[in-house]
């Protein structure tokens, strides 16, 4: 399973602007630009798009290890905090915080908090930072 997504960037850092677009067209050319990422500017961003991600993975790798333990929610609830700070060298995303709420009807408590930890590290953005990243990089 592959899944895609295009960005264009035209100008410098700071005056330039950029689109964002999935092969789903859930996103078509949706702006971003240096002041949506690093100030408030309203529009999205690189690390806003990760921690939807972040979020939505998590909670479906839940429902299926809340499922494995007997367990189904009538709700999960997640928000992740993608943090972006300056390090030496530049900028890097150093944290993701995932909130969640979860309602189930006569929970087990240990199973509950068991299948948390295991889609915390489970869940496939979870362990985005620690994959293989190749590219294709054509100068035009």
């Amino acid at each position: 399973m592959k899944r895609s997504a295009s960005a264009v960037w035209k100008g410098g850092l700071q005056d330039g602007r950029g689109t964002v677009s999935t092969e789903t067209g859930v996103l078509s050319n949706t702006p971003y630009n240096f002041k949506m990422r690093f100030e408030n500017e309203k529009g999205t961003n690189p690390e806003e798009l990760i921690a939807a991600a972040h979020a939505a993975c998590f909670s479906m790798a839940l429902s299926l290890f809340l499922g494995q333990a007997g367990m189904t929610a009538d709700s999960i609830e997640t928000t992740a905090t993608v943090s972006l700070d300056q390090v030496e060298g530049g900028f890097a995303v150093t944290s993701s915080h995932l909130q969640t709420t979860v309602k189930i009807p006569n929970a087990d408590r240990a199973a509950f908090d068991k299948a948390v930890e295991i889609a915390k590290s489970g869940c496939p953005i979870s362990k985005l930072l620690n994959a293989k990243i190749t590219m294709d990089a054509k100068l035009a």
